[in-house]
């Protein structure tokens, strides 16, 4: 049985993604639209405008255009809107790109996703450099000035007079990447029409008002920070004050001084509002509303940290293959431990996995969700595009959901293998099959287990050859080496052999209960 959103369904313009997030950069074009967090600076509306045009027009000099990859390795800065959108402007799309990802984790994605330029900063150019080795990349270029690398500026050209022209319902636009239960991560095609859908969605539940401030402490390359705060805060004329890397004390003064109405944040942050005494320092009587997503957040937590900041503390959920929200609660509307209302235009199902068939009435299923914002699919890969979305559009979670008599959905257990980390996907076969290169490793297994603070906390099972020996610090070293920071193994279990079923099936419900 389809389930209709309860709001009703909105009109979405068949314009390009930037010509959307823009629409209001003339009438703006002295106003702040975005000012970098530490230091103040600031980029107008006009100045966006004009940057955009003239990298568009550099890029399009280069032969970047339709079909064409720039890949994005950068924290939270100003000039992130600029190549985002020089790149979109350009008719080519972005794979956004983790700074935090070890160089093997990077050349993955631009082999794959076929990036031929890397805009990355000096910090990570070590990292660039090693990533782009066997790769289309032809160029790195850095936001910030380093000696003897192309800079940024060095980009621009001759500004293009208007986008060149995409199809925005085919023509995919940003490539980010999302880890899946097996391999490496996908690239996720998101169209033009996709993320304009999605902001359009977003701002009747969510809305932002014309020169609010947005404190965008969630990364960019995220699909959180990129649609929610980026885009969407731009598309609404607000001001995106951008932070690179997550501080609590910075993360305070900020929300004090820009007078933040709604912060958009994930669970970690939740917990240090709630329970951290620093907070007791600042002003934050400007607070309405604090907006959790990309992990759950326990109600009791949501609660602790809502009394205490005299604000509504609620829930949305998403995911990168839906660019991003497809449920989120409206303020007023908070019920305790619910991810909110289906967005307009989006429709779900909660479907038995056991048969096919849709759960009772209050029953619990898989959600499925349908929508304009549902992604085009996995880049160079038919197969998991297949497996995730079927024949009829319906994109399948791999949460397992219920709906409560107002229409607010719970998710209540997760039918996927992901580990959810601080609001990162976890996959725990990319973990399993590196521990089993390590030596002393006859069998690995890793499941995630609850952690107040993380969410949930990779933990390795291991099975050691005979007669050889590791100690836990040496498999967390083992691991640390070649993956991102959040894909690391936080706690080690050494066992006799991994619980499998007769197909070989690890049996990850018997790790989960006896940890």
């Amino acid at each position: 049985m389809t389930i209709p959103s309860t709001f009703a369904d909105l009109g979405i313009p068949n314009v390009p993604l930037t010509e959307y997030v823009l629409r209001h950069a003339d009438r703006l074009a002295d106003q702040p639209a975005l000012i970098d967090g530490p230091s103040g600076r600031t980029i107008t509306y006009g100045d966006l405008r004009g940057a955009i045009a003239a990298l568009a027009g550099g890029l399009a000099a280069r032969g970047i255009g339709k079909g064409g990859v720039v890949g994005i390795m950068a924290p939270n800065l100003p000039e992130y809107a600029v190549v985002f959108h020089g790149t979109a402007y350009a008719g080519g799309a972005v794979t956004t790109i983790n700074p935090t990802y070890t160089a093997h984790e990077v050349t993955h994605q631009l082999n794959d996703s076929g990036a031929t330029i890397l805009i990355t900063i000096g910090m990570f150019l070590e990292t660039a450099r090693a990533a782009v080795e066997g790769t289309k990349v032809t160029e790195i270029v850095t936001i910030d000035p380093v000696e003897g690398v192309t800079n940024l500026l060095d980009l621009f050209g001759e500004p293009l007079a208007e986008q060149v022209p995409v199809d925005p319902a085919t023509d995919v636009v940003v490539l980010p990447y999302s880890s899946g239960t097996t391999g490496l991560s996908k690239g996720v095609m998101l169209t033009h029409r996709n993320l304009v859908a999605n902001i359009v969605q977003c701002d009747s539940v969510l809305p932002i008002a014309e020169g609010e401030a947005i404190l965008a402490v969630l990364p960019f390359f995220h699909i959180y920070g990129m649609q929610v705060l980026m885009n969407g805060g731009l598309a609404a004329g607000g001001t995106v004050v951008t932070v690179p890397r997550f501080d609590l004390e910075q993360f305070l003064q900020l929300a004090q001084d820009h007078k933040i109405r709604r912060a958009f944040i994930v669970p970690p942050i939740v917990l240090a509002l709630a329970k951290h005494p620093i907070v007791d320092n600042y002003d934050l009587s400007s607070l309405e509303q604090l907006f959790s997503g990309a992990a759950p957040l326990g109600p009791e937590l949501a609660q602790e940290a809502g009394d205490r900041l005299g604000v509504e503390v609620v829930q949305g959920y998403g995911m990168t293959e839906l660019s991003p929200v497809s449920h989120a609660t409206p303020q007023g509307q908070y019920k305790p431990g619910t991810i909110g209302l289906a967005l307009p235009n989006v429709e779900c199902r909660i479907v038995d996995p056991a048969t096919g068939e849709d759960a009772a009435e209050g029953g619990e299923g898989e959600l499925w969700v349908r929508g304009p914002m549902v992604m085009a699919g996995y880049l160079n890969n038919a197969q998991a595009t297949a497996d995730t979305i079927d024949a009829d559009g319906w994109l399948h979670t791999g949460d397992v959901a219920r709906i409560d008599e107002d229409g607010h959905y719970l998710i209540v257990d997760r039918l996927k293998e992901l580990i959810k980390y601080k609001g990162f996907q976890v996959p725990p076969a990319e973990l399993e099959a590196l521990l089993l290169t390590h030596d002393a490793v006859a069998d690995a297994a890793v499941i995630g287990v609850p952690d107040d603070e993380a969410g949930e906390l990779p933990k390795a099972f291991i099975a050691l050859k005979p007669g050889t020996e590791a100690s836990a610090q040496d498999i967390q070293g083992f691991v640390a080496d070649q993956v991102a920071h959040y894909k690391q193994v936080r706690i080690v279990e050494f066992v006799d052999e991994i619980p499998k079923s007769a197909s070989g099936k690890i049996l990850r419900r018997l790790l989960r209960d006896q940890s």
